[in-house]
């Protein structure tokens, strides 16, 4: 079983044991259908949880697991790393990635030139930026007319990155 982070559990909802899920590709029926997970605290102890609710709530997913009653117990999770069996998660489709398959991979522009590597996937109202770090941040629209090619076998993505980008 191998174990893929899906997202990062973030402040306790309410009083009743709802805690927000951020950095999540995921939709909250996905989440239902998955519903065994493991929780990966800051200090690195772990544990397993079954999610029993899951809903959008202020621009991101509110979900709850089983024993989890109260804001108390919800806020122990806080900062913990969300984790599911990859071979449970649904295919992400045609052209699609999911976040942990992007971390990690190399970026270069249609030159070869190296700029670093993808560190994390922020989502915004419009598409997908990844966020690379190399001698400098950079921030890549995740476009069909930037993301020019990825290849999974080397583990590079091409960009063709828009004029002025790296001057900001």
């Amino acid at each position: 079983m191998a174990l893929v982070d899906v997202g990062r559990l973030g402040r306790a909802h309410g009083l009743a044991g709802e805690i927000s899920l951020d950095r999540v590709s995921l939709s909250a029926e996905e989440l239902l259908a998955i519903s065994e997970f493991a929780v990966r605290l800051p200090e690195g102890k772990a544990r397993a949880l079954r999610l029993v609710s899951a809903r959008p709530g202020g621009g991101r997913l509110l979900v709850r697991f089983d024993g989890i009653e109260d804001r108390e117990h919800a806020s122990a999770l806080t900062g913990a790393a969300l984790m599911a069996d990859e071979s449970r998660l649904p295919d992400a489709g045609p052209g699609m990635a999911y976040t942990f398959q992007l971390v990690g991979l190399s970026v270069v522009d249609t030159s070869g030139r190296h700029l670093g590597r993808i560190d994390e996937v922020l989502q915004t109202g419009a598409h997908p930026v990844y966020v690379v770090r190399g001698d400098r941040e950079l921030l890549i629209p995740a476009v069909e007319s930037v993301v020019r090619h990825i290849d999974w076998e080397q583990r590079i993505v091409s960009v063709d990155l828009p004029p002025g980008l790296e001057d900001l």
